[in-house]
């Protein structure tokens, strides 16, 4: 297929919104013969159903779910496109797409944005939570200006990225304010046989944890581990166990869950990047939160 013809997918996501042909026909004043046909030579230049019939109704193909959301994408672009150009040069947004690891505690992945939104032209931000690998893949294809991680890209990947050191800082643990409390005396050791709340084994900060739990001879007790840092979080604070935290995010975690710090691991050290598929940052969203992210990693 050569080119897309935009009239047969405007028909399409008519009908994939409305859930019928009827429903469709009428909101656009359109007869349905001319609908089906418009759909039949779209899904004849795509190669694929999008419909397959249920019933009287009509359902998505697996095809049809994914042609729906770039058409989706595709008709808002259109609409902003039109917005922008009737307000004229002064309305023009940047748009930044970001990918964030799902591993990023949400507090981390605030102070990195953060400068993006100082810059004197307004930034539109779309961020995209998945794995490394699903977002690499997004990058490379362009869906994605750049991705925020707490590891670098592996070089086995088999297109070209680049991992720009935002910084890093040290551990801090924390706990429910009565568990913290009994937990910071004898810090580190007390933490020995207590009860952990930890990232899942595939985690940067858990492979980091691993490492300082051993040079120090601890052993937790690991009564849950999580993909998830928000639900973590929320875990702790109803004293299940205590937690590790990059110090960076440590003034934001006790005031949202009222934690007691139990105590300082400054050598356990978490790493951030920002990934791009080129050496040179041409994105001035992108550029500024490099630039500015040292002074956020001081912990």
């Amino acid at each position: 297929m050569d080119s897309l013809n935009y009239h047969h997918l405007r028909y399409f996501w008519a009908v994939a919104k409305e859930g019928s042909i009827s429903h469709a026909a009428e909101k656009l004043h359109i007869s349905q013969p001319a609908i089906s046909e418009q759909i039949r030579e779209l899904e004849t230049a795509l190669g694929e159903k999008l419909f397959r019939r249920e019933g009287r109704g009509l359902t998505l193909t697996d095809a049809g779910k994914t042609a729906f959301i770039y058409a989706q994408q595709i008709f808002a672009l259109g609409l902003e496109l039109t917005s922008v150009i009737k307000q004229g040069p002064s309305a023009m947004n940047v748009r930044l797409n970001v990918g964030v690891m799902d591993s990023l505690p949400k507090l981390v992945t605030n102070e990195i944005l953060g400068p993006v939104f100082s810059l004197p032209q307004t930034v539109h931000v779309i961020c995209r939570e998945g794995k490394l690998p699903d977002l690499l893949g997004q990058l490379a294809v362009h869906r994605l200006d750049v991705v925020l991680s707490d590891e670098s890209a592996s070089s086995s990947t088999n297109f070209k990225t680049f991992s720009h050191a935002l910084g890093e800082t040290g551990t801090v643990f924390c706990a429910e304010k009565k568990l913290g409390l009994r937990l910071r005396r004898g810090f580190p050791h007390s933490l020995h046989g207590a009860p952990a709340l930890l990232p899942t084994e595939n985690t940067a900060l858990r492979r980091a944890l691993n490492t300082w739990f051993h040079e120090h001879q601890i052993e937790p007790k690991v009564v849950a581990e999580f993909d998830d840092p928000a639900l973590m979080k929320t875990m702790a604070a109803e004293g299940r166990g205590y937690i590790a935290l990059p110090a960076v995010s440590l003034a934001d975690a006790v005031s949202c869950y009222n934690y007691q710090v139990v105590g300082r691991a400054d050598t356990c050290r978490i790493r951030f990047y920002a990934i791009t598929g080129k050496r040179m940052i041409e994105h001035p969203a992108v550029r500024q939160m490099t630039q500015d992210a040292r002074a956020i990693f001081h912990g």
